[in-house]
């Protein structure tokens, strides 16, 4: 029937026939016929088909990319009021693809489209409310599109209503609901939500903790490559937890997210060739893979990669300087434990000059952090009177902090300090 027709000059028809030859319908699977088709209507006025045309230039479908002429069609169609149309016309204008970037202009068929009923629009408008691009940013009024969209199906608006009650951006926090976000979205397929599901079930966020679980939906995502998914069930097969533990399935999984660019499972990977699981044990390709995770921006390979400069792991060149800097850059990036050894360095002058002041402010960070030897590093300091004025109440004050942590190797400093204060009362 539709052949018909479109032999006769319906552009219905051929409009039609198009959808056929895209979907495989009556028909055999054939892009070109479909785009052909689609062109016909086009030319015709066919609005639909206009938008079909503008998305089949968008996305390479029967035609070669050509991201002008799916603007043009996209404008056409979108002044005729399709939503579909009207919304990727918006994402042109947002990325800057097939004219300039127009935020505003963005943001203008965004609404169009969104109040036509259009989820992915409704969808967007939230993530340009939250995210202050073409518009004020305004959480409540994200909150709100994105709760629009969501209702209407959008996995990607339940996945970012998960994100922001899992943050609590723009709503009360609330773990439960993010989960049950979450778990709507993974089952339509959303890869984000199904990593992010596992990663609940993994830790325990707003449901119990299900090994299996996680281990289930990380494969999910990890089979359509998403690199955290892979690393994550890289380690499930190290530790085998939620499935039996096989080493060679970890490093394959650790391989294929370290491939995709993963700092995470680049240091997994030094670890496993530094203690020879799964693999030969090897030093210096140990300190390889931790030294390609540090230069990615990884601050606990940063703080690794010192430790093996220091212990000679991997590495006999620059030990000691070379452990400073590292321990340095972690530092930087807030890591507490080597915010210690960088304060230890300056103390005891390993890879710098020495310098007690610097050494002071650095383990009074790390103490606050909560980092237990450099709670002792600065009660000493504080004590002795090194790299600030001497302070005993300060001092016995981290010296207690110690011991209520379970550490009682300086019960006997605060036990001499009580006493002196004792005795002096």
């Amino acid at each position: 029937y539709f052949q018909k027709a479109a032999e006769n000059g319906s552009k219905i028809a051929q409009y039609n026939l198009g959808n056929c030859y895209i979907d495989g319908i009556g028909v055999e699977k054939n892009e070109k016929k479909a785009f052909e088709y689609y062109k016909i209507a086009a030319e015709k006025g066919d609005v639909n088909a206009q938008y079909q045309l503008g998305y089949c230039y968008d996305e390479g479908i029967g035609t070669e990319i050509n991201k002008t002429k799916a603007f043009e069609y996209y404008k056409i169609a979108a002044e005729k009021g399709n939503n579909l149309a009207q919304n990727n016309l918006g994402v042109l204008y947002m990325c800057g693809e097939g004219t300039e970037i127009n935020l505003e202009i963005a943001i203008y068929w965004y609404n169009k489209a969104a109040e036509n009923g259009n989820m992915a629009a409704q969808n967007n408008l939230g993530v340009s409310y939250e995210r202050d691009e073409g518009t004020e940013m305004n959480l409540e009024i994200a909150i709100y599109w994105y709760n629009k969209a969501a209702e209407n199906g959008s996995m990607e608006a339940q996945y970012n209503l998960g994100i922001n009650y899992k943050e609590g951006i723009g709503v009360e926090k609330n773990e439960k609901k993010a989960f049950e976000y979450y778990k709507i979205a993974a089952e339509k397929g959303d890869v984000d939500a199904q990593y992010q599901l596992g990663y609940c079930y993994d830790e325990g966020i707003g449901t119990e903790i299900n090994k299996t679980k996680a281990f289930e939906l990380y494969k999910i995502a990890a089979e359509k490559e998403y690199v955290l998914a892979q690393t994550n069930l890289g380690y499930l097969y190290e530790c085998g937890k939620g499935i039996e533990k096989d080493l060679e399935k970890a490093i394959d999984w650790y391989n294929k997210a370290a491939e995709g660019g993963c700092k995470t499972a680049l240091y997994n990977l030094g670890e496993c060739y530094e203690l020879g699981n799964g693999v030969n044990k090897d030093l210096i390709k140990a300190f390889e893979y931790f030294k390609k995770s540090a230069e990615d921006g990884d601050e606990e390979s940063k703080f690794y990669l010192g430790y093996c400069y220091i212990n000679g792991i991997g590495t006999e060149v620059d030990r000691e300087k070379g452990a400073f800097e590292f321990y340095r850059k972690s530092a930087d990036q807030g890591f507490i434990d080597a915010q210690y050894k960088l304060g230890q360095s300056y103390e005891k002058g390993i890879g710098t000059d020495i310098d007690k002041v610097k050494a002071f402010e650095i383990y009074k960070i790390a103490a606050e952090g909560g980092n237990i030897d450099a709670q002792i590093s600065l009660a000493y300091l504080y004590e002795q009177g090194e790299g600030t004025e001497q302070n005993v109440e300060i001092a016995i004050y981290w010296y207690k902090k110690v011991v209520e942590s379970g550490c009682l190797d300086v019960q006997e400093n605060l036990d001499v300090l009580l006493n002196q204060q004792e005795i002096k009362n």
